[in-house]
């Protein structure tokens, strides 16, 4: 059995742990139609800068959003390649796991 630090990347790993956490699924969820900068992600999420910025980070580094600075301000907006990869990824136990169930066709019930 080959351990799972040595077939998965550790970009999938840290985007699976960047999704695990509510705060950061919120954020996600308000970057979907428009880029935001921290202050209107702050108020939206009704939390503090320091504990968005903790957030932030753990998303950057999973490469799960964009930051660009403009002015005194930082911009996020989703990077939507790195959720191309975490979905091809899962799409590999769905089209190869011998444990799913076969499907029946509705005709032949």
């Amino acid at each position: 059995m080959q351990s799972v630090s040595s077939t998965t990347s550790p970009l999938i790993i840290a985007g699976f742990q960047a999704l695990s956490d509510p705060l950061r699924i919120q954020v996600l969820e308000l970057l979907r139609s428009q880029e935001l900068c921290v202050c209107e992600l702050c108020e939206h999420l009704g939390t503090t800068q320091s504990k968005l910025s903790f957030h932030l980070k753990a998303l950057k580094e999973a490469e799960l959003v964009r930051a660009r600075q403009q002015g005194r301000w930082i911009y996020y907006s989703l990077n939507l390649s790195q959720f191309v990869v975490l979905e091809q990824y899962l799409s590999e136990y769905r089209r190869f796991s011998p444990i799913l169930p076969t499907r029946v066709c509705r005709d032949e019930v």
